[in-house]
């Protein structure tokens, strides 16, 4: 975003509670004990805090490494939908990747959330489930049918509900409210602005028989061109802060939320029945500072991501062997698959100029205009700085049956209902990879490949729990994964030829010019292809399929006790959705799992 307001007068009420009941000096914690420890206050770790707590007698110590999501004169950056595409550095872990050798060796940003609410806090407030084959397939090779779309269904409303848009408008046709939530702290909505663009892709699904139109995405089917669910409510963004960690839930007697704060290593406090026992953790604030341990009584749960938690167990001694000892670490648990098996969503940006000034960089290039349509959200929630300018349409698609990528290389997707590859619709020039145009006026799609086969890693660099971890997401490291996203490409373009866009597009933008052949497609591939942001598998759950892993079907660490890990590295297979839904899904369960183990009783 080229222009910025530091504040916004209209969410100091919000603000005015600060940190009353959030704790940043570790040293100075009152218990030395709690029921859980859970490492990470981001997606998952929110929904524990707050399930684990609504009992009384179960008291919880969230430990998180970012920053507070409701203190400081930046805190617009994150909770007006408009600034999401310019999240500032403060917020972010600031993580790289390696080199990516099939990208030409690029070294890629790789945003991870630093901040109450992890990743929920800054992504692009998708909302999407998932097909209900990607949590068949996971009930299927766990061998546990509470993975299943119809067992997890419950756990998907629970945590949501449907919000009219910010303009109120009138809905019908756009959304399916009998699929959708009632009574979650996650607030959900559709755009609340119109676009230049909306007419012409709803056009476009009646012109072209591959690119349907999708009532709604999230019914456990997804296939086709559906209107945009995101994470916003009344206009500002909804996170697992805003939602599961909101004040009155901080407030809790038996919570307590520590900030801007490590987790160095997990503890072993003792063995049992043959195996090492977690119930402890180290905690320091940098990494000279003073560290301080705290205990357990029931489970340390890891909810730190699939970067965070593969640290922190491999710098635990939880590991492959080989690789621990070569930094010296002595193995405790040997657990090959830590770390590996990462896969993320790869995608490109495909711009046109169009021939209308009624897109986003009009807005972005003028101040008067920008300052109008700021003055207008502060005093209503409303247009177009309420919207998510991801844009108000996406598409999940399958490549047809006879397609020879398949015939080639197989189905790689959960079954029939889950997509290959996604499309969305931007009333603007978007793209992490290319600089802005200082002139013109395009519109964008980006193009992600939604099951890809390449699998990479995340390794120890150092000792040190400060210094990041080695990231290599092994993007476009498969055949078929390149197959599939030059097809994806094809499928854009096609979109765009449809006659509901003559005489609005003008040109595809410069480098987009040359993708009509697979080997110009390939090269822009390299050049451009980077992260969605959705890294997973990084402590995979066993499976029937592989047999190895780091986590059961109760999400609990093999070979250790008193050890679970709730987030998006258990996932054994790539899920075919932006992840927070399915996050949240997996944590309200895991909640249920924990209080049944323990003993706690379950709200009806």
């Amino acid at each position: 975003m080229s222009i910025r307001r530091s504040f916004l007068i209209a969410l100091l009420c919000f603000l005015e509670n600060g940190l009353a009941a959030l704790l940043t000096d570790h040293t100075r914690l009152t218990k030395k004990s709690y029921d859980f420890i859970v490492v990470g206050g981001g997606t998952a770790g929110s929904v524990l805090a707050n399930r684990l707590t609504e009992q009384p007698e179960v008291n919880v110590l969230v430990v998180e490494a970012g920053r507070s999501n409701i203190d400081g004169p930046d805190l617009d950056d994150i909770q007006v939908p408009y600034f999401v595409a310019d999240i500032p550095a403060s917020f972010d872990w600031n993580y790289t990747t390696v080199p990516q050798r099939a990208l030409q060796n690029r070294t890629l940003a790789y945003p991870r959330g630093h901040v109450l609410g992890g990743s929920s806090s800054t992504n692009f407030m998708f909302y999407t489930r998932g097909s209900s084959d990607e949590f068949d397939r996971l009930a299927r090779i766990s061998g546990d049918e509470g993975w299943s779309w119809k067992a997890m269904l419950p756990y998907i409303l629970k945590s949501e509900t449907l919000t009219p848009p910010a303009d109120d408008h009138n809905t019908t046709g756009q959304v399916d409210p009998a699929v959708h939530g009632k009574t979650g702290p996650v607030l959900t909505s559709l755009p609340g602005n119109a676009s230049v663009l909306d007419s012409r892709v709803l056009q476009t699904t009646s012109e072209l028989s591959e690119f349907p139109f999708n009532l709604d995405m999230n019914s456990g089917n997804p296939l086709g061109v559906g209107w945009l669910q995101s994470t916003i409510g009344h206009g500002v963004r909804s996170s697992a802060a805003t939602a599961f960690l909101a004040q009155e839930t901080i407030n809790r007697k038996n919570l307590d939320v520590l900030i801007g704060t490590r987790v160095t290593r997990l503890l072993q406090t003792e063995r049992k029945d043959g195996k090492p026992v977690f119930l402890g953790v180290e905690l320091a604030q940098c990494d000279s500072g003073t560290k301080v341990q705290i205990r357990a009584k029931k489970e340390v749960i890891l909810s730190a991501g699939s970067i965070g938690t593969p640290h922190i167990l491999m710098l635990s001694g939880i590991g492959g062997e080989k690789e621990l000892t070569r930094l010296g670490i002595t193995t405790v648990v040997d657990a090959p698959d830590v770390g590996k098996h990462m896969q993320d969503h790869p995608w490109v940006p495909l711009q046109w100029q169009v021939n209308t000034t009624n897109t986003l960089e009009t807005i972005n290039r003028n101040p008067d205009i920008f300052n109008a349509a700021m003055a207008v959200y502060n005093a209503t929630k409303q247009g177009v700085i309420s919207n998510n300018p991801g844009g108000n349409q996406i598409g999940w698609f399958r490549l047809p049956p006879n397609s020879s990528v398949l015939s080639e290389f197989g189905d790689t997707t959960a079954g029939p209902l889950s997509p290959h590859f996604e499309l969305t619709f931007g009333n603007s020039f978007l793209s992490f990879t290319e600089p802005v145009p200082a002139t013109g006026n395009f519109m964008s799609m980006c193009v992600a490949l939604v099951a890809p086969t390449s699998r990479g890693s995340v390794q120890l660099a150092t000792t040190s729990v400060f210094d990041a971890p080695l990231i290599d997401p092994a993007f476009m490291q498969t055949p078929s994964d390149l197959a599939t996203l030059t097809e994806a490409v094809k499928a854009a373009h096609r979109f765009a030829a449809a006659s509901a866009w003559k005489d609005f597009i003008v040109t595809p933008f410069v480098e987009a010019v040359n993708t009509t052949t697979d080997v110009d497609i390939h090269a822009y591939i390299t050049n451009l292809v980077t992260t969605f942001r959705h890294p997973m598998g990084t402590a995979r759950m066993s499976t029937s399929e592989f047999g190895s892993g780091v986590v059961n079907s109760n999400l609990l660490v093999n070979g250790a006790s008193g050890l679970r890990i709730v987030d998006a590295s258990i996932f054994p297979h790539i899920f075919g959705a932006h992840l927070q839904a399915p996050v949240y899904a997996i944590a309200e369960r895991a909640s249920d799992l924990i209080k049944k183990e323990h003993g706690v009783p379950l709200l009806s």
